[in-house]
């Protein structure tokens, strides 16, 4: 234990020669699904390479940290901090190799290594240097974004696959369009529900973001619009769904930026380093996991009188994102539980809904409805108003405290024999989520 928090070159040779003998006794066993309890039982070799992991980190993650973003000069995205720390200390993170065969794999088939990009992501966010500026990297505008920017300004439209983006007047529209999966989402979509959030943000046009859930081809639903389904269970059976960029960049990534804005670099104003949109949800048929989750970073949510809400979370095995950190200042601590913990399904019309809910509508009124509440929020003393809202009722360190343990937390529940039998079961069902 001691080698690890020596000084860093003796402390980085001895980790990658611990995670190096760890391999060689795991290279020869069956996958997990095929393995003995006895092999099980060998594999536990890979707890103590984790104990070394989590000592390295806690002696040495803020200096890691500088050598990955060149002391802090650049911004670096989750995904690629994970990949450049796989090729600058072997041992401490899965290589991209080991990450792109575990994605060939059922998740029953994998042998858990983003646990260790977990560990990673833990120690980094609970550092109270590193963690910030990791927050602010998660803050700027994704490449992709910035590349379709100057088309989406000129035309006010963009079709980005799961997501359509269009500028009507002041008001972007994100309409979620996976019509194939009631929206559920997977990796993909979180990029593409990223890119929009950012165009829609970066548009010196848009003053006013909406989102709402497109038309279904779903034989339960066909011809009716659907808000989200939440995370596709789907996907995360067949190994899918991935920790970095779907688990955490959601919540660091396009969420976050519905909250706080996207963050500028040299094209910030002496006033203010983001770019911040007021946001509507409209929620037709319902809103379900992540869907929920979603509601709790808009400025003003409607609802269909049909609709329902629920965070089933707990009956899935998963951690619902940031939801267990904002919920309390909804409805309290006694509420959140009942719908984190006992999964209870809010109907529109419930009175306890009205802690997630603004305003409930008749279906067929919702259409009027959105336009007027797009047309509040744009109003000049908007902006500033929920800017120090935000400020007051999410400070930055709490969140960055959350997202620590959350990181590590979700890595060890999406791997646990509970979630990949339920998993499994859906998948078996055809249910998304």
């Amino acid at each position: 234990m001691s080698a690890v928090r020596a000084d860093l070159p003796s402390a980085r040779h001895a980790l990658a020669q611990a995670a190096e003998d760890a391999d060689k006794q795991l290279v020869s066993l069956p996958e997990p699904a095929q393995r003995t309890p006895e092999q099980r039982a060998a594999a536990g070799v890979r707890d103590a390479v984790r104990t070394l992991r989590c000592a390295f980190l806690d002696a040495h993650v803020d200096a890691v940290y500088d050598e990955l973003t060149d002391s802090r000069s650049r911004h670096v995205p989750i995904g690629e901090l994970a990949e450049a720390a796989a090729d600058r200390f072997p041992g401490l993170v899965p290589t991209r190799e080991q990450i792109t065969a575990e994605r060939t794999r059922t998740q029953a088939g994998k042998d858990g290594h983003e646990i260790d990009q977990g560990i990673f992501f833990h120690r980094v966010l609970g550092s109270a240097s590193a963690g910030p500026h990791l927050l602010d990297a998660m803050l700027r505008p994704t490449p992709r974004a910035l590349g379709l920017l100057p088309q989406f300004t000129e035309s006010g439209r963009a079709d980005l696959g799961s997501v359509r983006v269009e500028r009507h007047g002041g008001a972007t529209r994100l309409t979620m369009c996976r019509d194939d999966c009631l929206n559920a989402e997977d990796d993909r979509q979180v990029d593409d529900m990223e890119t929009a959030v950012d165009l829609a943000l970066l548009d010196p046009k848009t003053r006013v973001g909406l989102l709402r859930g497109g038309v279904m081809s779903h034989p339960r639903y066909f011809g009716r619009r659907v808000f989200s389904a939440g995370i596709n269970l789907k996907a995360l059976h067949a190994g899918r769904i991935s920790l970095v960029d779907f688990l955490l960049r959601r919540e660091l990534g396009y969420l976050h930026k519905l909250l706080k804005g996207v963050l500028l670099g040299d094209g910030a104003s002496w006033h203010s380093h983001t770019v911040e949109k007021p946001w509507v949800a409209a929620v037709d048929g319902f809103a379900i996991g992540g869907g929920a989750q979603l509601l709790l970073v808009f400025d003003h949510v409607l609802a269909a009188a049909d609709s329902y809400l629920s965070l089933p979370a707990a009956q899935e095995g998963i951690v619902p994102g940031a939801a267990n950190f904002r919920l309390g200042r909804y409805g309290g601590a006694r509420f959140s539980r009942r719908l984190v913990l006992h999964g209870r399904k809010l109907w529109a019309s419930d009175p306890e809904a009205r802690f997630l809910v603004d305003e409930v509508v008749e279906p067929e009124e919702m259409d009027e409805a959105v336009e007027k509440a797009l047309e509040r929020l744009q109003g000049p003393a908007v902006l500033a108003n929920r800017r120090m809202l935000n400020l007051a009722e999410e400070p930055a360190e709490g969140f960055r405290r959350y997202m620590a343990e959350f990181a590590l937390q979700q890595a060890l529940r999406i791997y646990g024999d509970d979630v990949i039998g339920k998993v499994g079961r859906f998948a078996a069902k055809g249910t998304v989520a």
